[in-house]
């Protein structure tokens, strides 16, 4: 897994971003579209989106032959919520795509000037405690309008729109926070014409100005890079699971007869607490809240928001609560619930072992867990093309260990062609 940066001209490159990316451990998967590399088509196997300056205009395709699929990845990005980085026509592109517009400016600004931190910087997870003024790097002559649920964070007399965010992940930065002095000697060689127009001293003062950014930019950039990390077991489920929630229910709607069976199995009584982990489009809600009855309550927990829309869409939040969680860290107390029915997660979880102990927190004494897949485990290997491994977690033998080491009993494992079945009872 990497950050994919998307790089517009040679001398615009990620600098201190990367800097700070790569002492979070995390790597750049750098596609130069100057340079022809490809524009990859989706965001798969991508912790972050960064998309970097350039001359062209984030509102024309002419000259900018690669517009219109930057825009895609950025809309894909917004809606799986993987974290984005803008910066200057990166900034403007993320607007666009996040519903807002990019147009002409009334003339460049370049050169090192101030912007005026908003009253929201204060809370912004990247921003909160940057000065209320900070002289950074301008070179752009384009500018751009927010949609109404963009968050502005900085601004300056020129300009307005100089930092914003677009939900929990997304910023744009219409200035160059990234720059080194050596970055900005570069763009003074790319750029001649643009370096002329600005005040005296560009790249005479670079090192005392960047020095003096240093500490506030390794802050939010160091900050982006920790929730990038943060983030990634999120990233890539979410990056999976999104592109697919519209069309899930139809792909997969003759299942839901086996779903109800499943739930049966849980031996649920009227009036129960029962939690749905990893609860998709809510394919086994109905099970539940029939189980449970009217006065019994069921929770809808997933960590993709697509997949909690389209269970919304189809009526199931009339069923249940809706909630976007992750099934490592529940919001739950300790037995807060009687019952925990999953259907397929357990596969996606890259460390499985503590999740099955948070879910025992979770659950009473006595409580079920019932793990169940539509299909069995040799089913499934074949599909894939591979064989089936001794050491997978839901092979009888390892799971019980593991549910044991969690807080649980096994007390029914089924493995059959049809579905994979597993029931665990809360110890203790």
């Amino acid at each position: 897994m990497a950050v994919l940066v998307v790089q517009h001209v040679a001398e615009e490159g990620p600098y201190e971003i990367g800097s700070a990316l790569a002492a979070a451990g995390l790597g750049l998967r750098v596609c130069r579209v100057w340079a022809g590399d490809p524009l990859p088509e989706d965001l798969s196997g991508a912790e972050a989106l960064v998309v970097l300056g350039g001359p062209m205009s984030g509102y024309s395709d002419y000259g900018f032959p690669t517009r219109t699929a930057e825009l895609g990845l950025l809309r894909a990005a917004l809606d799986a919520q993987v974290p984005v980085l803008g910066v200057c026509l990166g900034a403007q592109l993320l607007a666009v795509a996040a519903g807002g517009t990019a147009r002409p400016g009334t003339g460049i600004q370049v050169g090192w000037g101030p912007v005026r931190m908003g009253s929201a910087a204060a809370g912004d997870p990247l921003f909160a405690g940057v000065p209320e003024r900070l002289r950074v790097l301008h070179w752009h002559g384009d500018t751009m309008d927010l949609p109404a649920e963009a968050v502005a964070l900085a601004s300056c007399d020129r300009y307005p729109v100089q930092a914003f965010r677009v939900g929990a992940a997304a910023w744009g930065l219409q200035f160059h926070l990234e720059v080194d002095a050596a970055a900005v000697g570069a763009f003074a060689r790319a750029f001649p014409e643009d370096a002329a127009a600005a005040p005296d001293g560009l790249c005479e003062d670079a090192h005392e100005e960047s020095a003096a950014l240093a500490p506030y930019r390794d802050q939010v950039l160091g900050r982006f890079a920790a929730l990038v990390t943060g983030r990634a077991g999120h990233t890539s489920t979410r990056t999976f699971f999104t592109p697919m929630a519209a069309t899930w229910e139809e792909r997969f709607a003759a299942d839901g007869p086996r779903y109800a069976a499943a739930v049966a199995r849980m031996g649920l009584d009227e009036g129960r607490t029962v939690l749905d982990l990893g609860c998709g489009t809510g394919r086994a809600l109905p099970a539940l809240r029939a189980a449970v009855g009217d006065k019994g309550l069921v929770l809808g927990m997933d960590v993709t928001p697509a997949m909690l829309d389209a269970a919304a869409r189809h009526g199931r939040g009339d069923l249940a609560a809706l909630l976007l969680a992750d099934a490592r860290r529940l919001p739950l107390s300790a037995g807060a619930v009687d019952g925990i029915f999953s259907a397929g997660l357990v596969n996606h979880l890259p460390e499985p072992a503590p999740a099955l102990a948070e879910w025992a927190r979770v659950t009473d004494a006595g409580g079920a867990l019932l793990l169940f897949h539509p299909s069995g485990r040799a089913e499934r290997a074949a599909r894939h093309g591979r064989p089936l491994d001794p050491d997978d977690l839901l092979a009888e033998t390892n799971l019980r260990s593991a549910l044991e080491v969690a807080g649980w009993r096994l007390a029914h494992y089924d493995d059959a062609p049809q579905h994979f079945l597993a029931r665990a009872v809360r110890v203790g």
